[in-house]
């Protein structure tokens, strides 16, 4: 093994640090990657979040160049080995991953991988996403790759213990993402609560996994020591941070900000935690009453969650323009659409009865524009004071 077990502890760590320096989702999973792969000393590493489709929502790799990684296509499906990591929460350690039955193949530019070894990335009895490397670095060995060049027993229990420190980044990442999308006030409180609660008891769970690994190293024990001291000054690091983010979670005050200044703003967290493009632009809107302000924000968050969360929209706009006295929304997606006649199915899953109530409760109108495959189109007229 290259990396033995003492050089290993400092990939670990940056895992781990992770998690008070990288917060977005995207951030974490390079940063788990980059380091399972420096960690074993393997040419390739990859790591995926699924979808409910079958599909990976993310699929993060290290060692493909972007050139490369354009040409391969398409994410993979979850079939397979890889299905059965998601499915069974199997470990896979493999000579030669193309002589197992379940290999279906690859694309013609996928590059040639032979030795595989796979984990499960688990939280409790949920699995997040699967953490894989392929073709073991041995510079000892010849060109030719012999039989010594695999990943071994032990490569797999230093695996295991990224992949405890990955479920942990991602959990908290989530947690993070999801407090920014979140603006009522209600709901903001009991998800700091949540976030603090889930962040303490992961951190904890860090520590014991972290003095837990002292029984691997043999190498350097002092060195190890010293190493693991670190991993906990960074557990506790991570801990102060994130403590930090939630005091900074405050609902948004449209009485301080105004509509403008809010929608901007909550449209610009959206755009960040999310993989859609999500823009704002207002013209000419005089400030309104405070009810029809807020019932404006209120339509706005709710048409910003269907087309962030069910749509599939790769571009989300939200414009407010003045209209009379009063003022114009409309939140526009080309996400998959709907078909407008379902309107009792489509009201219950996408809450547009609520929204139509917001708009009449302030003498406004409410129009829903959309079509399976064309995007929708949310339209809010309200009057002026």
């Amino acid at each position: 093994m290259t990396n033995g077990a003492g050089a290993g502890i400092p990939a670990v760590s940056t895992a781990i640090l992770a998690m008070s320096r990288h917060l977005e989702v995207r951030d974490v999973l390079k940063t788990i990657v980059a380091s399972a792969r420096e960690l074993l000393d393997a040419e390739y590493a990859a790591l995926g979040v699924p979808d409910d489709h079958g599909g990976f929502a993310q699929f993060v790799v290290d060692g493909v160049s972007a050139e490369q990684w354009k040409a391969i296509g398409p994410l993979p499906r979850q079939h397979g080995i890889l299905a059965a990591m998601l499915h069974n929460a199997t470990p896979e350690r493999l000579a030669d991953v193309r002589e197992d039955p379940r290999f279906g193949g690859w694309p013609a530019a996928h590059p040639d991988m032979s030795d595989f070894l796979g984990l499960p990335v688990a939280d409790g009895d949920e699995i997040l996403g699967a953490l894989f490397l392929a073709n073991k670095r041995c510079p000892k060995i010849p060109p030719s790759r012999g039989d010594g060049c695999r990943f071994t027993e032990e490569d797999e229990r230093l695996l295991g213990i990224l992949a405890q420190h990955a479920a942990i980044a991602l959990t908290n990442a989530r947690l993070y993402e999801r407090s920014r999308e979140l603006t009522i006030a209600g709901e903001r409180a009991r998800l700091a609560h949540e976030l603090h609660d889930a962040v303490a008891q992961k951190l904890f769970s860090l520590r014991l996994t972290a003095q837990a690994a002292t029984a691997l190293v043999d190498r350097d024990p002092a060195r190890a020591k010293d190493e693991l001291h670190q991993v906990a000054a960074l557990a506790a690091e991570a801990a102060d941070e994130l403590r930090a983010a939630v005091i900074e979670l405050r609902p948004a005050a449209l009485d301080e900000d105004g509509l403008i200044a809010t929608l901007r703003s909550q449209v610009q967290v959206l755009d960040r935690a999310h993989s859609a493009r999500v823009t704002f632009a207002a013209h000419s809107v005089r400030a309104l009453p405070a009810a029809q302000e807020e019932a404006v924000l209120r339509v706005a968050q709710e048409a910003l969650h269907n087309a962030l969360r069910h749509s599939g929209a790769k571009t989300v706009e939200v414009t407010l323009t003045r209209n009379g006295q009063g003022a114009l929304l409309r939140i526009a997606d080309d996400g998959c659409g709907f078909d407008p006649r379902a309107v009792r199915r489509a009201g219950r899953h996408l809450g547009l009865v609520s929204m139509h109530d917001r708009a009449g409760g302030v003498g406004g109108k409410l129009t829903v524009e959309s079509e399976p495959g064309k995007g929708t189109a949310v339209e809010m007229e309200v009057p002026g004071g």
